[in-house]
């Protein structure tokens, strides 16, 4: 069974993707899409953020995993 507290268990760096979404000229699921649709473009780290920026946003709308 997995763990439903694995958010609090995270070490994240709060606003850090909200910070380079902004330096970008984006909102953030702008440039949510922008990543993951041009991963080669972005680092690892970025590319993991906007990942889990997708998935607190499904999270937050009820959804589960869907296609975007």
């Amino acid at each position: 069974m997995k763990d439903d507290n694995f958010i609090k268990q995270m070490k994240l760096k709060k606003g850090s993707f909200t910070k380079q979404s902004k330096r970008a000229k984006m909102t953030v699921p702008e440039f949510t899409k922008e990543v993951i649709n041009n991963p080669t473009k972005y680092s690892s780290t970025t590319k993991k953020r906007a990942v889990l920026a997708r998935t607190f946003d499904d999270m937050r709308r009820g959804r589960g995993k869907g296609v975007h």
